[in-house]
Protein backbone atom coordinates (compact mmCIF):
# COMPACT_ATOMS: atom_id res chain seq x y z
CA UNK A 1 0.00 0.00 0.00
CA UNK A 2 1.36 3.41 -1.01
CA UNK A 3 2.06 6.08 1.64
CA UNK A 4 -0.39 8.99 1.91
CA UNK A 5 0.06 12.13 -0.16
CA UNK A 6 2.87 14.54 0.74
CA UNK A 7 1.66 17.32 2.99
CA UNK A 8 2.81 20.89 3.52
CA UNK A 9 4.38 22.04 6.81
CA UNK A 10 1.08 23.76 7.65
CA UNK A 11 -0.87 20.59 7.00
CA UNK A 12 1.54 18.58 9.11
CA UNK A 13 1.12 21.07 12.00
CA UNK A 14 -2.66 20.81 11.66
CA UNK A 15 -2.49 17.03 11.68
CA UNK A 16 -0.25 17.10 14.74
CA UNK A 17 -2.69 19.40 16.52
CA UNK A 18 -5.59 17.13 15.59
CA UNK A 19 -3.70 14.14 16.92
CA UNK A 20 -2.99 15.95 20.17
CA UNK A 21 -6.65 16.87 20.57
CA UNK A 22 -7.71 13.29 19.85
CA UNK A 23 -5.27 11.97 22.43
CA UNK A 24 -6.46 14.51 24.97
CA UNK A 25 -10.04 13.32 24.45
CA UNK A 26 -9.18 9.64 24.73
CA UNK A 27 -5.87 9.01 26.43
CA UNK A 28 -6.49 5.31 26.76
CA UNK A 29 -6.85 5.00 22.99
CA UNK A 30 -3.58 6.78 22.29
CA UNK A 31 -1.20 4.56 24.17
CA UNK A 32 1.31 2.21 22.64
CA UNK A 33 0.09 -1.18 21.48
CA UNK A 34 3.17 -2.75 23.07
CA UNK A 35 2.00 -2.35 26.68
CA UNK A 36 -0.51 -5.15 26.35
CA UNK A 37 -1.15 -7.95 28.80
CA UNK A 38 -0.99 -11.65 27.98
CA UNK A 39 -2.20 -12.67 24.47
CA UNK A 40 -5.91 -13.35 24.27
CA UNK A 41 -6.54 -12.39 27.90
CA UNK A 42 -8.72 -9.61 29.27
CA UNK A 43 -7.56 -7.18 31.95
CA UNK A 44 -9.60 -5.43 34.64
CA UNK A 45 -10.04 -2.37 32.44
CA UNK A 46 -12.32 -4.17 30.03
CA UNK A 47 -9.74 -4.73 27.35
CA UNK A 48 -8.31 -7.74 25.61
CA UNK A 49 -5.08 -8.48 23.79
CA UNK A 50 -4.91 -9.80 20.26
CA UNK A 51 -1.93 -10.78 18.15
CA UNK A 52 -2.32 -9.13 14.77
CA UNK A 53 -1.20 -10.31 11.32
CA UNK A 54 2.30 -8.89 11.85
CA UNK A 55 2.76 -10.74 15.15
CA UNK A 56 2.32 -7.54 17.20
CA UNK A 57 0.32 -7.76 20.42
CA UNK A 58 -2.36 -5.07 20.50
CA UNK A 59 -4.54 -4.19 23.49
CA UNK A 60 -8.05 -3.32 22.36
CA UNK A 61 -11.35 -2.59 24.14
CA UNK A 62 -13.25 -5.77 24.92
CA UNK A 63 -16.28 -4.42 23.05
CA UNK A 64 -15.25 -1.59 20.69
CA UNK A 65 -17.93 0.97 19.89
CA UNK A 66 -16.21 3.12 17.26
CA UNK A 67 -14.38 1.08 14.64
CA UNK A 68 -12.56 2.46 11.61
CA UNK A 69 -11.87 0.05 8.74
CA UNK A 70 -8.99 0.77 6.37
CA UNK A 71 -9.60 -1.92 3.74
CA UNK A 72 -12.51 -3.45 1.86
CA UNK A 73 -11.93 -6.74 3.67
CA UNK A 74 -12.05 -5.02 7.07
CA UNK A 75 -15.33 -3.34 6.16
CA UNK A 76 -16.77 -6.64 4.95
CA UNK A 77 -15.62 -8.44 8.11
CA UNK A 78 -16.96 -5.80 10.49
CA UNK A 79 -20.38 -5.69 8.83
CA UNK A 80 -20.47 -9.50 8.71
CA UNK A 81 -19.93 -9.56 12.48
CA UNK A 82 -22.67 -7.03 13.13
CA UNK A 83 -20.47 -3.97 13.67
CA UNK A 84 -21.09 -0.83 11.61
CA UNK A 85 -17.86 1.17 11.38
CA UNK A 86 -17.62 4.92 11.89
CA UNK A 87 -15.14 5.29 9.01
CA UNK A 88 -14.16 3.33 5.91
CA UNK A 89 -11.72 3.54 3.02
CA UNK A 90 -13.12 3.57 -0.50
CA UNK A 91 -12.95 0.29 -2.37
CA UNK A 92 -10.69 -0.31 -5.35
CA UNK A 93 -12.09 1.74 -8.22
CA UNK A 94 -14.93 3.02 -6.01
CA UNK A 95 -15.83 6.38 -4.48
CA UNK A 96 -17.10 4.65 -1.36
CA UNK A 97 -17.82 1.13 -0.19
CA UNK A 98 -17.83 -1.71 -2.74
CA UNK A 99 -21.21 -2.01 -4.43
CA UNK A 100 -22.14 -5.30 -2.78
CA UNK A 101 -21.79 -3.62 0.64
CA UNK A 102 -23.37 -0.32 -0.39
CA UNK A 103 -26.67 -0.66 1.47
CA UNK A 104 -25.08 -1.89 4.70
CA UNK A 105 -22.37 0.78 4.57
CA UNK A 106 -24.72 3.69 3.81
CA UNK A 107 -23.82 6.80 5.77
CA UNK A 108 -20.35 5.67 6.86
CA UNK A 109 -17.83 8.50 6.23
CA UNK A 110 -14.93 7.80 3.86
CA UNK A 111 -11.60 8.31 5.63
CA UNK A 112 -9.20 7.17 2.94
CA UNK A 113 -8.59 5.31 -0.31
CA UNK A 114 -6.75 2.23 -1.54
CA UNK A 115 -3.57 4.33 -1.52
CA UNK A 116 -3.88 4.96 2.22
CA UNK A 117 -5.85 6.65 5.00
CA UNK A 118 -6.37 10.37 5.43
CA UNK A 119 -5.02 10.78 8.96
CA UNK A 120 -7.02 13.92 9.74
CA UNK A 121 -10.28 12.20 8.74
CA UNK A 122 -9.39 9.18 10.85
CA UNK A 123 -8.87 11.49 13.83
CA UNK A 124 -12.25 13.13 13.28
CA UNK A 125 -13.92 9.69 13.33
CA UNK A 126 -12.77 9.30 16.99
CA UNK A 127 -12.18 5.52 16.74
CA UNK A 128 -11.52 3.27 19.70
CA UNK A 129 -10.10 0.60 17.34
CA UNK A 130 -8.59 0.86 13.86
CA UNK A 131 -8.58 -2.18 11.58
CA UNK A 132 -5.63 -1.50 9.29
CA UNK A 133 -6.04 -4.23 6.69
CA UNK A 134 -2.71 -5.01 5.03
CA UNK A 135 -1.18 -1.59 5.69
CA UNK A 136 2.58 -1.96 5.88
CA UNK A 137 3.81 1.65 5.91
CA UNK A 138 5.48 1.97 9.32
CA UNK A 139 5.19 5.77 9.43
CA UNK A 140 1.46 5.66 8.73
CA UNK A 141 0.97 2.86 11.24
CA UNK A 142 2.82 4.91 13.87
CA UNK A 143 0.46 7.83 13.25
CA UNK A 144 -2.59 5.57 13.50
CA UNK A 145 -1.39 4.02 16.76
CA UNK A 146 -1.35 7.50 18.31
CA UNK A 147 -5.05 7.78 17.53
CA UNK A 148 -6.32 4.37 18.69
CA UNK A 149 -5.21 0.72 19.03
CA UNK A 150 -4.42 -0.40 15.50
CA UNK A 151 -4.72 -3.99 14.31
CA UNK A 152 -3.20 -5.16 10.99
CA UNK A 153 -5.79 -7.76 10.01
CA UNK A 154 -4.54 -9.17 6.70
CA UNK A 155 -1.50 -11.43 6.46
CA UNK A 156 0.81 -12.05 3.55
CA UNK A 157 -1.44 -14.78 2.17
CA UNK A 158 -4.43 -12.38 2.15
CA UNK A 159 -6.67 -15.12 3.55
CA UNK A 160 -10.15 -13.72 4.12
CA UNK A 161 -10.89 -16.56 6.54
CA UNK A 162 -7.89 -15.78 8.75
CA UNK A 163 -8.68 -12.08 8.56
CA UNK A 164 -12.28 -12.66 9.64
CA UNK A 165 -11.08 -14.78 12.57
CA UNK A 166 -8.63 -12.08 13.68
CA UNK A 167 -11.21 -9.34 13.26
CA UNK A 168 -13.61 -11.37 15.37
CA UNK A 169 -11.01 -11.43 18.15
CA UNK A 170 -10.40 -7.68 17.83
CA UNK A 171 -14.10 -6.81 17.95
CA UNK A 172 -15.13 -9.29 20.63
CA UNK A 173 -17.04 -11.30 18.02
CA UNK A 174 -15.11 -14.57 17.85
CA UNK A 175 -18.21 -16.75 18.17
CA UNK A 176 -19.88 -14.92 15.30
CA UNK A 177 -16.80 -15.37 13.12
CA UNK A 178 -16.65 -19.10 13.84
CA UNK A 179 -20.33 -19.52 13.00
CA UNK A 180 -19.97 -17.63 9.73
CA UNK A 181 -17.02 -19.75 8.65
CA UNK A 182 -18.88 -22.94 9.50
CA UNK A 183 -21.91 -21.78 7.50
CA UNK A 184 -19.69 -20.82 4.57
CA UNK A 185 -18.10 -24.28 4.61
CA UNK A 186 -21.55 -25.87 4.51
CA UNK A 187 -22.63 -23.69 1.57
CA UNK A 188 -19.40 -24.34 -0.35
CA UNK A 189 -19.74 -28.10 0.16
CA UNK A 190 -23.36 -28.04 -1.01
CA UNK A 191 -22.46 -26.06 -4.13
CA UNK A 192 -19.57 -28.38 -4.92
CA UNK A 193 -21.93 -31.36 -4.68
CA UNK A 194 -24.52 -29.69 -6.90
CA UNK A 195 -21.87 -28.80 -9.49
CA UNK A 196 -21.17 -32.48 -9.97
CA UNK A 197 -18.63 -33.01 -12.75
CA UNK A 198 -18.40 -29.25 -13.24
CA UNK A 199 -16.60 -28.98 -9.91
CA UNK A 200 -13.49 -30.15 -11.76
CA UNK A 201 -13.90 -27.56 -14.52
CA UNK A 202 -11.21 -25.10 -15.55
CA UNK A 203 -12.23 -21.58 -14.58
CA UNK A 204 -10.73 -18.20 -15.48
CA UNK A 205 -11.40 -14.91 -13.71
CA UNK A 206 -10.49 -11.66 -15.41
CA UNK A 207 -10.97 -7.93 -14.99
CA UNK A 208 -11.52 -5.75 -18.05
CA UNK A 209 -10.83 -2.03 -18.38
CA UNK A 210 -9.76 0.54 -20.93
CA UNK A 211 -6.20 -0.66 -20.33
CA UNK A 212 -7.11 -4.20 -21.39
CA UNK A 213 -7.51 -7.51 -19.59
CA UNK A 214 -5.98 -8.55 -16.27
CA UNK A 215 -6.28 -12.00 -14.68
CA UNK A 216 -6.46 -13.07 -11.06
CA UNK A 217 -3.64 -15.42 -10.08
CA UNK A 218 -3.08 -17.40 -6.88
CA UNK A 219 -2.74 -15.66 -3.52
CA UNK A 220 -5.85 -13.51 -3.88
CA UNK A 221 -9.38 -13.79 -2.53
CA UNK A 222 -11.18 -15.18 -5.57
CA UNK A 223 -8.61 -17.92 -6.15
CA UNK A 224 -9.16 -19.14 -2.58
CA UNK A 225 -12.93 -19.34 -3.11
CA UNK A 226 -12.52 -21.19 -6.41
CA UNK A 227 -10.10 -23.57 -4.70
CA UNK A 228 -12.75 -24.37 -2.08
CA UNK A 229 -14.93 -25.63 -4.94
CA UNK A 230 -12.23 -27.74 -6.54
CA UNK A 231 -11.96 -25.70 -9.73
CA UNK A 232 -8.81 -25.84 -11.85
CA UNK A 233 -7.18 -22.68 -13.20
CA UNK A 234 -5.56 -22.36 -16.63
CA UNK A 235 -2.09 -21.07 -17.45
CA UNK A 236 -0.56 -18.38 -15.28
CA UNK A 237 -3.60 -18.43 -12.98
CA UNK A 238 -2.06 -21.50 -11.38
CA UNK A 239 0.83 -19.37 -10.13
CA UNK A 240 1.06 -16.60 -7.57
CA UNK A 241 1.23 -13.17 -9.16
CA UNK A 242 3.46 -10.27 -8.24
CA UNK A 243 0.51 -7.93 -7.73
CA UNK A 244 -3.20 -8.14 -7.09
CA UNK A 245 -3.94 -8.76 -10.77
CA UNK A 246 -1.79 -9.48 -13.80
CA UNK A 247 -2.23 -7.71 -17.17
CA UNK A 248 -2.43 -10.00 -20.19
CA UNK A 249 -2.33 -8.97 -23.84
CA UNK A 250 -4.94 -9.98 -26.40
CA UNK A 251 -2.27 -12.05 -28.12
CA UNK A 252 -1.86 -14.13 -24.97
CA UNK A 253 -5.52 -14.52 -24.03
CA UNK A 254 -5.30 -18.19 -24.99
CA UNK A 255 -3.38 -18.62 -21.73
CA UNK A 256 -6.60 -18.02 -19.80
CA UNK A 257 -8.72 -20.28 -22.01
CA UNK A 258 -10.83 -22.63 -19.92
CA UNK A 259 -14.25 -24.22 -19.60
CA UNK A 260 -15.72 -21.13 -17.93
CA UNK A 261 -14.85 -17.44 -17.88
CA UNK A 262 -16.00 -14.94 -15.26
CA UNK A 263 -15.15 -11.39 -16.23
CA UNK A 264 -16.13 -7.94 -15.03
CA UNK A 265 -15.07 -4.38 -14.38
CA UNK A 266 -14.58 -2.58 -11.10
CA UNK A 267 -17.69 -0.54 -11.84
CA UNK A 268 -19.77 -3.46 -13.10
CA UNK A 269 -22.93 -4.43 -11.26
CA UNK A 270 -22.79 -7.97 -12.59
CA UNK A 271 -25.64 -7.18 -14.99
CA UNK A 272 -23.57 -5.46 -17.68
CA UNK A 273 -24.62 -7.42 -20.78
CA UNK A 274 -22.93 -4.82 -22.95
CA UNK A 275 -19.51 -5.99 -21.76
CA UNK A 276 -19.94 -9.48 -23.20
CA UNK A 277 -21.22 -8.01 -26.43
CA UNK A 278 -18.18 -5.76 -26.61
CA UNK A 279 -15.76 -8.58 -25.93
CA UNK A 280 -17.50 -10.96 -28.33
CA UNK A 281 -16.49 -8.64 -31.17
CA UNK A 282 -12.81 -8.93 -30.32
CA UNK A 283 -11.08 -11.72 -32.31
CA UNK A 284 -8.97 -12.70 -29.31
CA UNK A 285 -12.10 -13.37 -27.22
CA UNK A 286 -13.90 -15.12 -30.08
CA UNK A 287 -11.21 -17.79 -29.95
CA UNK A 288 -11.83 -18.64 -26.30
CA UNK A 289 -13.65 -21.91 -25.63
CA UNK A 290 -15.73 -20.43 -22.81
CA UNK A 291 -16.98 -17.66 -25.11
CA UNK A 292 -17.80 -20.07 -27.96
CA UNK A 293 -19.64 -22.42 -25.59
CA UNK A 294 -21.67 -19.66 -23.98
CA UNK A 295 -19.86 -20.15 -20.67
CA UNK A 296 -18.74 -16.54 -20.21
CA UNK A 297 -20.42 -14.64 -17.39
CA UNK A 298 -20.17 -10.97 -16.44
CA UNK A 299 -19.56 -10.48 -12.73
CA UNK A 300 -19.15 -7.57 -10.33
CA UNK A 301 -15.41 -6.93 -10.49
CA UNK A 302 -15.42 -4.91 -7.28
CA UNK A 303 -16.54 -8.09 -5.51
CA UNK A 304 -14.76 -10.84 -7.46
CA UNK A 305 -11.51 -9.14 -8.45
CA UNK A 306 -10.73 -6.87 -5.51
CA UNK A 307 -9.66 -7.60 -1.93
CA UNK A 308 -12.82 -9.53 -1.08
CA UNK A 309 -14.09 -10.70 2.27
CA UNK A 310 -16.62 -12.87 4.05
CA UNK A 311 -19.82 -11.58 2.47
CA UNK A 312 -18.09 -11.37 -0.89
CA UNK A 313 -17.22 -15.07 -0.63
CA UNK A 314 -20.83 -16.12 0.00
CA UNK A 315 -22.04 -13.85 -2.80
CA UNK A 316 -19.50 -15.40 -5.19
CA UNK A 317 -20.90 -18.84 -4.34
CA UNK A 318 -24.34 -17.55 -5.30
CA UNK A 319 -23.02 -16.13 -8.58
CA UNK A 320 -21.37 -19.43 -9.47
CA UNK A 321 -24.53 -21.37 -8.64
CA UNK A 322 -26.59 -19.15 -10.95
CA UNK A 323 -24.08 -19.46 -13.78
CA UNK A 324 -23.13 -23.12 -13.58
CA UNK A 325 -25.84 -25.14 -11.83
CA UNK A 326 -28.79 -25.88 -14.06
Amino acid sequence: MMPPRTSTPGTRRAAATALAVACGLALSACGSSDDASSPGGSDKGGSTTVTDATGAKVQVPAAPKRVVTLSEMDLDSALTLGVKPVGLTAGRGQKGAPGYLGAQAAGIPVVGAVTGPDIEKVVRAKPDVILAGQLADEQVLAQLKKIAPTVVTIGGDKSWKDSLTLTGQALGKSDEAKKFLADYGTKAAALKKDLGAKAGATVSVARYSAKGTAVMQQGVFISDVLGDLGFKRPGIQNKKGEGHSTPISDENLKEIDGDWLFIGTLTSTGQDAQLLGQLAKKPAYQQLKAVRDGHATVIDGSKWTSLGGAQAAVSVLDDIRKAMVK
